[in-house]
């Protein structure tokens, strides 16, 4: 029997002596990679943290001791080990356990992730209640390197030193160019620095120093300098922290050794861990962002399943910002650390001066800029819809109120499918709606998402286009660009008793229940403003409006439509279509249009029950 095979729990790891560690580290590598073939999921960041997770769970105690994963995609191997390992088979899957950690998933899963570098401050928030209860307990923050670019991370921090609570934060860096600080004599230092014997002789020659304040102050500057030398932590011993490392985050001896020790310290510490994207599967280690979040694929070889690809969405802006910027030399695109996602790496290889991934950062990324906007720059900022959730205020305080021309290029919004909740994009027609100074868009098709992104672009202020996760219908894109009126929908179809104002991508489905129910079908287009005098023509020779959008149907596209018809009283009875007062969850964007009513099946449905 593999030794994987009988660890249920992390009771069952700390029976294990450290070479067995090792082996388990290495079945569990194989476990993983041919589970994520099979379900798809992200694979290159687990593999990363194997080791640094066993080590975790075979020295502290969780959930006594909390674990808080930052992004939280990083967890498989933290799931393996919390009696979930039956059920990697049913990952991201409708009912399934989720891709990121989720309280009412397990006692083991201390706190909810999904977006970028909250770890710190909810460790901190732990470790203070910890202390009010009087538990000897650490909360430990395990962050990467890439969510240590985010301004909150560093609010953490800085809230975090001066505390003196029993707070860890692990800092996950998987850049390659740090290899070159991990060794044996990195690892040594390590583990005396996080050591008794390190700590009393600093507290003691900090205690018959301070009768001599200016030898207090060379010592802790010498001390400084000599640690510096060889670690790069002077900047988290600023914040008040214990700062150790950086250590080889795949020696679980090492590992074992520098935590034991870390648990016994009182007050805020800071452990630096070097670690490998996809390491022990080659396919991964060569290319990490390929494997970073990957469908099913070839156990053997790494590859996919060669299938004929269609343009998606973000390869329909991908095409059109390329284009544009080749006819316009100040437009200029930004990203908050989603450049392969959000599709600019065509533009920034094209136009390096003109392109800025700002990190984790959609605060800044959206003052950023609209200071460029102010000095006649043209930014366009190419966003998923779940994370400009982010920068709300910005956009509001920094660009609405100023009325500063930009273009918001909203991917991943409505249903975007097995990352669950915490990706969905299911509020942003209902948080932008209500904002003054601003156009939102819709499109139905490929061709269409085009079109917009030119008109918003061309728009005299803030315009904003918001388009779903993958495929559109397969409409032919024109490479000609053309200015779409503001506020003006589209009638595809007359029909009687019945109009169906469909929203963005709800058009296809929309096309079906039209075609079976002989209805009037509109292609709205615009959000904001809305098509005013259309509505009043629709309500005055229909019987009953039909609004469906793939948003939050709480403020969404149908409440602008019931605001124009109570604003002009209009006689007419409405049905609004959209997703319900719930979060999102996880399943393929197929089932969850069926589940949440989006079909046209169950539109049909719905519309009969309301003219019975």
């Amino acid at each position: 029997m593999n030794i994987l095979d009988k660890i249920n729990s992390p009771k069952d790891l700390k029976k294990l002596n450290r070479n067995e560690l090792i082996t388990l580290c290495n079945e569990m590598r194989s476990f993983l990679i041919e589970s994520v073939s099979k379900t798809g999921g992200h694979l290159s960041s687990n593999l990363g943290v194997i080791e640094l997770t066993v080590a975790l769970h075979f020295v502290f105690n969780c959930p006594q001791d909390k674990f808080i994963w930052d992004v939280g995609h990083q967890t498989y191997a933290h799931k393996i080990l919390t009696g979930r390992k039956r059920k990697m088979g049913s990952l991201r899957a409708m009912s399934g356990i989720s891709g990121f950690p989720k309280r009412s998933e397990s006692d083991y899963d201390s706190f909810g992730t999904g977006h970028s570098s909250t770890s710190i401050s909810a460790a901190l928030g732990m470790a203070e209640a910890l202390k009010k209860k009087n538990l000897d307990h650490k909360a430990i923050a395990i962050i990467g390197d890439g969510a240590m670019t985010a301004g909150m991370a560093f609010e953490g921090l800085n809230n975090a030193g001066d505390s003196k609570n029993n707070i860890l934060v692990i800092l996950n860096d998987n850049d390659m160019s740090i290899s070159k600080n991990v060794g044996a004599l990195n690892n040594y230092l390590a583990k005396l620095m996080s050591g008794n014997l390190y700590g009393t002789l600093k507290r003691s020659g900090k205690a018959v120093l301070s009768a001599i304040p200016p030898m207090l102050e060379f010592a802790k500057r010498a001390e400084e300098h000599v640690k510096g030398m060889v670690i790069p932590g002077t900047l988290f011993e600023e914040f008040g922290f214990n700062y150790i490392g950086p250590i080889d985050g795949h020696d679980i001896n090492t590992l074992v050794d520098t935590l034991s020790n870390l648990k016994e310290l009182q007050g805020p510490q800071f452990l630096h861990v070097a670690t490998h994207k996809g390491y022990g599967y080659e396919p991964a280690e060569i290319d990490p962002n390929k494997f970073h979040g990957i469908g099913q694929f070839n156990l053997n070889d790494g590859t996919q399943s060669s299938t004929i690809k269609k343009s998606t969405y973000t390869d329909v802006f991908r095409d059109w910002i390329v284009d544009m910027a080749m006819i316009d030399k100040k437009l200029c695109a930004i990203t908050p650390a989603m450049t392969d996602g959000s599709g600019l790496n065509k533009f920034a290889e094209k136009f390096p001066d003109r392109f800025f991934d700002v990190g984790i950062a959609e605060q800044h990324a959206i003052t950023f800029a609209a200071g460029l906007a102010c000095e006649d720059y043209k930014p366009v900022i190419a966003i998923y819809s779940t994370f400009l959730q982010r920068a709300y205020d910005q956009l509001i305080h920094d660009v609405a109120l100023q009325n500063i021309p930009m273009l918001l290029a909203i991917d991943r919004a409505g249903i975007v499918g097995q990352d669950g909740p915490t990706h969905s994009g299911s509020f942003d027609l209902s948080f932008l709606r209500c904002i003054p100074n601003i156009v939102i868009m819709a499109p139905s098709n490929e061709n269409e998402c085009r079109q917009m992104l030119f008109t918003g672009f061309k728009f005299k202020g803030i315009s904003a286009v918001r388009y779903p996760r993958g495929i559109g219908p397969g409409s032919m894109i024109k490479s000609k660009m053309t200015l779409i009126p503001i506020g003006k929908a589209e009638v595809i179809k007359k029909g009687k008793k019945i109009a169906l104002l469909a929203f963005g991508n709800m058009l296809d489905e929309a096309t079906k229940v039209a075609d079976k129910l002989k209805a009037t079908l509109i292609n709205m287009r615009f959000i904001k403003p809305l098509d005013i005098k259309l509505i009043r023509l629709l309500a005055s020779s229909h019987k009953l409006l039909v609004t469906l959008e793939e948003n939050a149907i709480t403020g969404g596209a149908g409440s602008g439509v019931l605001e124009v018809i109570s604003e002009y009283d209009l006689k007419c009875q409405t049905l609004r279509v959209g997703l319900p007062d719930q979060f999102v969850e996880q399943g393929s964007q197929e089932e969850l249009r069926k589940k949440y009513g989006l079909d046209a099946f169950s539109i049909i449905k719905l519309i009969e029950k309301k003219l019975t």
